[in-house]
């Protein structure tokens, strides 16, 4: 796991290092350096990526918590009739 971690912070200032001065000059000063482009034009644009990650990470748990108990043991439940 530690690999793992290091690894990730690694990659993350790598991209960091190698985005270029246009689009570092360009961006607000919360995201220079992170992303690439012309960046947010209001504040509905971060609203809007907020939401977005917000139900992305909900449904990542999710996915991860049936993936792993999905309590279905109704006998009626399609499982049960395709793996019969």
């Amino acid at each position: 796991m530690k690999k793992v971690f290091s690894f990730i912070v690694l990659m993350l200032l790598v991209v960091v290092g190698f985005s270029c001065p246009v689009c570092e000059r360009n961006q607000p000063k919360i995201l220079k350096g992170v992303v690439h482009g012309a960046g947010a034009e209001s504040n509905w644009d971060y609203v809007g990526v907020w939401i977005i990650a917000i139900i992305a990470v909900v449904t990542l748990i999710y996915s991860i918590k049936w993936l792993i108990r999905p309590n279905e043991n109704n006998e009626d439940h399609i499982k049960n009739f395709i793996l019969d």
